[in-house]
């Protein structure tokens, strides 16, 4: 290529960062590192499920001593982090090490929880043939327990790691839990991809989705307004929600017991105990002559 040069380039880089910005430097913002989080959520997920994130065995007399010391490296790691998030967006009264400290200590209730989500997502699925299949190979139980480790930052209202963590997740598995959902008990997630479930929405416990399914909120002017509002959508206990489905709004509840069909568009509240399907539906069949 004719005129090639790295000087130029890099000049006309430089320039563009100070137009456009999207740069990160230890005297500016200086954010929490995509990298240091990404390791971060795995060093979490080998401490809720150990020997589970690691590619050598681990004996079981080992256990303690291994988790101590993903524990302290985890404590390092999250404490630089916070530091960054809290210089981005200060939490009044708060420090680094207080919401560390408060968070690692909740590891055990996420674990007990986490062990609804297993045995629901077991019980739930006929195809799985252990739990330790589904702790392998199912990517909507890995989705789950990074939402319910991010949602523990988002409720301390810590910014950026919590939404980093569940993008990180949302890349590996192609389910999007915003880490301001609030879900309840023994959630199964089938297949998992393509959900989206959106930041002020609402799951009850024992709820079913399958994949494809998108808990979100209906697109206006001026949205920046409606932030803080709540804009997703309800859903109660013991639902079931088939592939495709969409579910809307703020307003929007599906009561408890209730059955939404595989491509249904919802915007407006549903009893309990409701089957909710599309009708009129024409498939029409020809042969490839016709």
């Amino acid at each position: 290529m004719e005129n090639f040069s790295f000087n130029l380039i890099l000049e006309e880089l430089l320039t563009s960062y100070k137009i456009y910005g999207g740069i990160n430097c230890a005297d500016g913002k200086n954010l929490p590192s995509k990298k240091a989080v990404s390791k971060l959520t795995e060093d979490l997920l080998s401490l809720i499920f150990p020997g589970f994130y690691i590619s050598l065995s681990l004996s079981q007399d080992k256990v303690g001593s291994f988790c101590l010391e993903v524990l302290k490296r985890v404590y390092q790691a999250l404490l630089e982090e916070l530091e960054k998030s809290l210089l981005f967006s200060p939490i009044k009264d708060q420090t680094a090490e207080s919401i560390c400290q408060r968070f690692l200590s909740k590891l055990p209730e996420i674990r007990k929880i986490l062990a609804t989500d297993l045995k629901a997502t077991y019980e739930g699925d006929p195809a799985s043939a252990s739990i330790e299949e589904v702790l392998l190979a199912y990517p909507g139980i890995e989705a789950i327990a990074v939402y319910r480790l991010a949602h523990v930052l988002y409720q301390e209202n810590v910014a950026l790691i919590p939404r980093m963590m569940t993008e990180w997740a949302h890349a590996r598995t192609g389910i999007d839990i915003h880490p301001g959902a609030e879900i309840g008990s023994d959630f199964f997630i089938d297949h998992g991809t393509g959900i989206v479930i959106g930041e002020t929405c609402k799951i009850g416990h024992h709820v079913k989705i399958y994949h494809g399914v998108t808990l979100g909120a209906r697109s206006t002017k001026g949205g920046r307004k409606l932030r803080g509002q709540k804009r997703h959508p309800t859903i109660e206990d013991y639902v079931t929600i088939y592939p495709g489905a969409t579910i809307l709004g703020g307003e929007t509840v599906i009561g408890a017991g209730s059955i939404i069909g595989g491509n249904v568009w919802l915007t407006h509240p549903v009893a309990p105990n409701s089957i909710v399907t599309l009708v009129d539906q024409e498939i029409r069949v020809r042969t490839k002559n016709e």
